[in-house]
């Protein structure tokens, strides 16, 4: 761990106040907005717009790397990052903001793209997981960090929007100065979509419904937290006890997965996930009650993203991964995309309460489905799995390809060990 620490400090550095940044303008967005009026659909479509540019910017930033190069897609998507924070508050429409927020998003995931691909390419096999799981930390850490500093200023002024263009800004030095250009990378195309069904029925929904939650807590806590009336500091708590849960339950839920039929895990993971939710629709009215709703969603459906990936590296072959994971985080972006918009246009109509309904469904609905895929499929757990490694849904395709890299080597040493136990007579 401290050997990846002392060679890559400069880009997790880097990457954790591109964290900072990303996580405080996500949460300033859903504040302002409920400050200028804007009702919680038109939040819904901004919020959504991130995503929409998240998921071009991973299919497209591979190509823009191979025509310029690293360092020159990190410079010119940093700036446009820290131009249209600082237009934000001077451009105040529903529209702009989706405009800007389609930006953002693009950007984020060009940007994220780079410095994995960097980080990857900075690591051995034998230190790749380590640098993977201090990355997971580093996304974590600055997402938390990003809610406190919504204290620093006035939500209807100019501060704190400076803050994060400020955040961006900087974060390109330690990266730019301290990094060589790496070989541009080739690009996975992922399997087709009745290919990805057929590799794994439950992964595919698992992804597009666990897309929905994500947005959900990434792109409207914030909102949902100014429409049942919570302080800005309540606000910052309540977003910030969704990432901690995340990075204090991921290990755990883990170590479980390596141990029992992954399935049972998914199962019991997504149940929970969706209780807690319903916790949230009887008695959302208590400020306490909120935070472990907001624990209980962040520190299960976080880690299920990670859960689903090696369950499906359980049954594919290792030259079939790559392309299997780069269809799954196009179908999890898409559930992504219409997460936001549902969840607005269920809140204007079941009233704030919709919320913890949206995410109760697709978590219990996946947690009833994984039910009827042990109906249909028994369990073929023989303790012969992968390890699980950890990453997040906002993770780039880059990272998931990290964590492909650790899936393949431990399935060839698994294979291995395997051939080379004396057979029984």
């Amino acid at each position: 761990m401290f050997q990846v620490l002392g060679s890559a400090w400069p880009l997790l550095l880097g990457l954790f106040m591109l964290m900072v940044g990303n996580g405080l303008q996500g949460t300033l967005l859903g504040v302002r907005g409920d400050l200028e009026g804007f009702s919680t659909l038109q939040m819904s479509v901004v919020m959504s717009g991130y995503f929409v540019g998240f998921l071009g910017g991973s299919q497209l930033a591979p190509e823009m790397i191979r025509r310029v190069g690293h360092v020159r897609v990190f410079a010119a998507l940093g700036s446009a990052i820290s131009a249209v924070l600082i237009l934000y508050p001077t451009l105040v429409s529903p529209w702009s903001w989706t405009v800007g927020r389609i930006v953002i998003g693009f950007c984020f995931s060009g940007v994220y793209v780079t410095a994995e691909s960097w980080l990857n390419n900075s690591t051995t096999n034998e230190t790749r997981g380590q640098a993977l799981s201090l990355y997971m930390i580093v996304q974590m850490g600055g997402i938390v960090l990003a809610q406190y500093l919504l204290l620093l200023g006035d939500a209807g002024g100019f501060v704190l929007f400076i803050i994060p263009s400020v955040l961006v800004s900087l974060a390109f030095a330690p990266i730019l100065l301290s990094i060589s250009p790496t070989p541009a990378f080739d690009s996975t195309k992922p399997m087709r979509l009745k290919e990805l069904v057929q590799a794994s029925p439950l992964v595919s929904v698992g992804m597009i419904l666990l897309g929905g939650v994500y947005a959900a807590q990434f792109g409207m806590a914030a909102v949902y937290g100014t429409r049942v009336g919570l302080s800005l500091a309540q606000i910052s708590i309540f977003v910030s006890a969704i990432y901690i849960a995340a990075l204090v339950s991921m290990y755990p839920i883990g170590w479980l997965s390596d141990r029992f039929d992954r399935r049972l895990v998914i199962i019991a993971v997504s149940l929970l996930g969706g209780v807690g939710a319903l916790l949230g629709v009887v008695l959302g009215g208590s400020f306490g009650v909120l935070i472990a709703c907001a624990a209980i969603m962040g520190g299960t459906s976080n880690p299920l993203y990670s859960l689903l990936i090696a369950y499906a590296n359980d049954f594919l072959e290792p030259e079939d991964m790559a392309a299997a994971s780069a269809g799954f985080v196009f179908i999890n972006g898409v559930g992504a995309i219409a997460g936001p918009i549902t969840v607005g246009y269920v809140m204007d109509v079941f009233g704030n309460q919709g919320y913890w309904a949206f995410v109760a469904v697709l978590m219990l609905g996946l947690g009833v489905y994984g039910l009827y895929r042990m109906r249909k499929r028994p369990s073929t757990h023989s303790g012969d799995t992968v390890p699980y490694a950890p990453v997040m849904a906002s993770a780039s395709p880059v990272a998931v390809d990290m964590a492909q890299d650790l899936y393949i080597e431990a399935e060839a040493e698994l294979a291995e060990s395997t051939t080379s136990e004396p057979q029984a007579s």
